[in-house]
């Protein structure tokens, strides 16, 4: 079992859009990786105010997003998409009806996440395919964030796998490296290779990451970014890129059914 790192998601709704979209660092493997579905029908899980879905559903996919947060969701709908609430470890969706499953960015805000993938394979069709965004323990282990909010390091390691965890439970997934050129997606991954825009609140209020450090830990809040501050003027800050996996997985078509 894994702890989500928030459970509500009401508040970043209201404004996430004003930095969260549709990354091209994020949608080029997750377009790889759903190459060869058996159709268009496409779900989006956890698919929040469906920036990832819209870019999706213009390159042809038939898409539904699913996401426990009525407010996300709220957002999604106003963008023209179908939507359905819905909690990732019990999608209301028939067994092998879907031709492809996007999960981006949302597998550590799920209690279970291995329960969560038995639900993806359950409602993939045989030879559907799965692009599962995540950042495992490995994308996360040398990230400088770490170091200024030291506190964080254990809740992380907590509610991120490890990719080894991730591909037992996705057997035959291969892994697509992310690697972030651009703020469109302005997540914790992405501001990671930006540090100096950690420095203002409206980019890092949009991150559950930084929500929780300032909800639980003001005062280390306060303390990191000043020092991220003061090294960021004397041209020492943090250097490492943002990165993250997509996995790419095929469900397996039984012996026999093809033809």
């Amino acid at each position: 079992m894994s702890e989500g790192l928030l459970k509500d998601y009401s508040r970043q709704a209201e404004t996430y859009d004003a930095t969260r979209g549709a990354s091209p660092s994020i949608l080029r493997p997750l377009q790889e990786a759903l190459a060869g579905a058996p159709g268009r029908r496409l779900l989006d899980v956890g698919g929040g105010t469906g920036n990832y879905a819209r870019a999706l559903r213009d390159a042809g996919w038939d898409v539904l997003v699913l996401d426990r947060s009525p407010a996300m969701l709220a957002r999604a709908a106003a963008k023209g998409l179908e939507t359905r609430e819905a909690d990732a470890q019990s999608l209301p969706v028939d067994d092998e009806s879907a031709d492809a499953v996007v999960m981006v960015s949302m597998l550590h805000h799920v209690d279970d996440p291995a329960r969560a993938l038995v639900e993806v394979r359950r409602v993939l069709r045989p030879g559907g395919r799965l692009a599962l965004m995540v950042y495992a323990r490995e994308d996360i282990a040398a990230q400088w964030y770490h170091d200024y909010f030291p506190s964080t390091r254990a809740w992380m390691d907590a509610s991120h796998p490890t990719l080894p965890e991730l591909t037992a439970e996705l057997p035959g997934a291969r892994r697509i490296p992310v690697v972030f050129t651009d703020l469109e997606d302005a997540s914790l991954g992405a501001l990671s290779a930006f540090p100096e825009r950690v420095l203002e609140p409206g980019w890092r209020r949009q991150t559950s990451y930084f929500e929780r450090l300032e909800r639980d830990h003001p005062e280390e809040l306060r303390d990191g970014l000043e020092r991220l501050r003061s090294e960021l003027v004397q041209g020492r800050g943090p250097t490492s890129a943002g990165g993250g996996s997509v996995l790419a997985w095929e469900k397996p078509v039984a012996a026999g059914a093809a033809g």
